[in-house]
């Protein structure tokens, strides 16, 4: 994930520290465009959001939430619920870019991952918020009118959410969340799917993932004989991610035996950056790692990564992040839509 203050986008892609409330509300509602522009651009085009059953109320980590009716304007602020909303059959028409967008680059990344390509179709939703902002635009929310906002994988406080619910119906993480980021993707999409009025829907896709996870279980046993961790290179040094993480809960639910001593030392954030006398942590028999190809080929250049068994013994999966297929970046959203295709190509890279 992108950390503020790095020189260059690295693979955490969410931001590692609770920003305060005081950082979400400054400079955030200056030097916008009009109301009118930020309209336009929004979409009075936006699709009908899909049938579902209202009124419905969502609790949630900062109370509780009623939707009297089918909302017709979405906006997602937490990293990847755009994508849940998306398989539920609404393309929200503003959400947060987890993945920086290449200057000038169209259309946005986000909306071309294989996973979400046909599902975005010719939709442009307003970005309202980039990965490292230290908050949402409230303003750009504000000017697309949502009739629903929601910010489920999301580090937003209170003071956050007061704002955004002044502006519509906003529903927040989890109400089991007790460290960021470390709600299962299970609970977070059927969190998302009752804000939609489609609960029921919603454990169905879940159930479907799950018993594709049961699938590559069965199909390969030998998963279960290998412990396992799944890391990056960040600030030259190697970052593991914890048990609890949303790539640790995939690869143990693939049936590998996720190792836990990272979790220990996480202080309870979704990774650690390791110092040189503990590479231990990560002396396991199978490494994922989740890099694109110039961080990578810094990784290689470590002695005390090139020292490490798995490495030694061929056993580790490169996967590239947002390049290439983007296999990183389907693990770390593990949403509904990048579950399945993570999955495959997951088996893929350990056959």
């Amino acid at each position: 994930m992108h950390l503020h203050g790095t020189t260059r986008m690295r693979p955490w892609r969410r931001v590692a520290t609770v920003v305060s409330a005081a950082a979400l509300g400054v400079g955030l509602l200056t030097g916008c465009g009009s109301d009118k522009d930020e309209a336009d651009k929004g979409g009075d085009k936006a699709p009908a959001a899909a049938a579902g059953t209202f009124p419905v109320t969502v609790e949630h980590a900062f109370g509780s939430t009623k939707i009297e009716k089918a909302p017709q304007r979405v906006v997602t602020v937490g990293y990847t619920d755009d994508q849940a909303v998306l398989a539920l059959g609404t393309k929200p028409v503003g959400m947060t870019d987890q993945y920086p967008n290449p200057e000038g680059k169209k259309p946005d990344i986000n909306t071309q991952w294989p996973w979400v390509k046909d599902k975005w179709g010719d939709s442009r939703p307003e970005v309202i918020m980039k990965n490292g902002d230290s908050g949402p635009n409230y303003e750009k929310i504000a000017a697309l009118r949502p009739d629903l906002i929601i910010a489920v994988y999301s580090e937003i406080d209170k003071a956050a959410y007061d704002k955004l619910s002044e502006i519509a119906p906003t529903v927040g993480r989890t109400k089991g969340e007790k460290e960021l980021f470390s709600a299962p993707w299970q609970d977070n999409a059927v969190h998302i799917a009752k804000a939609l009025g489609q609960e029921k829907k919603g454990q169905e896709l879940v159930k479907g993932i799950e018993d594709k996870l049961a699938a590559t279980k069965k199909a390969h046993p030998e998963f279960a004989k290998d412990s396992a961790v799944a890391l990056s290179w960040y600030k030259d040094s190697v970052a593991p991610f914890t048990s609890t993480d949303v790539r640790g809960r995939l690869l143990s639910g693939m049936g590998f035996r996720y190792t836990t001593k990272v979790d220990k030392v996480a202080d309870g954030k979704f990774f650690t950056v390791l110092s040189p006398e503990r590479i231990d942590l990560v002396n396991t028999d199978r490494i994922f790692v989740i890099n694109d190809a110039a961080d990578t080929k810094a990784l290689k250049k470590s002695k005390l990564f090139t020292n490490l068994d798995a490495v030694k013994k061929d056993k580790v999966s490169y996967l590239l992040d947002s390049e290439g297929p983007a296999v990183g970046a389907a693990i770390s959203q593990g949403t509904l839509l990048s579950l399945p295709y993570a999955i495959d190509e997951l088996v893929k890279s350990v056959d």
